[in-house]
């Protein structure tokens, strides 16, 4: 089964415009197609809504930062399309279960977690993984173009 191509359509253009403030009015003026329509079409096809998909995007995109010392909290957020630490890290923990700090502590000394909390921390970077994975696939699986042509002939 083929992927929808308006959500991937759709999926591209959040990908390449994350650090824009994208609304549903935008992507519903971009695409030519009615707001309910999209957010009902997208939820189905992807399993979450645009906002959700965004921020867990930008969440993901946000886990290779922690890994440079001196980028602070601010500037992670910031280059990842959030407009303040607060909503980074209020995101960050809803996604994560855990508070950016907690993982940058994670990644600057594995060995002194706890058992439990590594655990937790290993098991989401698993899961948003496996996510974007699913996400890349879906993208994959669009339409060829050449069997769009053929149909359009008969």
């Amino acid at each position: 089964m083929y992927s929808n191509e308006l959500i991937c359509n759709i999926l591209n253009y959040l990908n390449s415009n994350l650090n824009q403030k994208i609304s549903i009015d935008d992507i519903s003026k971009k695409f030519n197609f009615n707001k309910a329509y999209i957010m009902r079409l997208f939820k189905k096809e992807i399993g979450i809504t645009i906002t959700t998909y965004l921020n867990k995007r930008k969440i993901y995109n946000s886990l290779k930062e922690f890994k440079d010392k001196n980028n602070t909290f601010l500037k992670i957020a910031l280059k990842n399309g959030f407009y303040n630490q607060e909503y980074f890290s209020e995101t960050f923990k809803n996604i994560m279960e855990i508070t950016p700090r907690e993982y940058k502590k994670f990644l600057l000394r594995k060995n002194n977690c706890n058992k439990e909390k590594t655990k937790l921390i290993l098991k989401k970077i698993i899961e948003i993984e496996e996510w974007n994975e699913k996400i890349a696939y879906y993208l994959k699986n669009k339409k060829p173009l050449i069997l769009v042509k053929i149909k359009k002939i008969y």
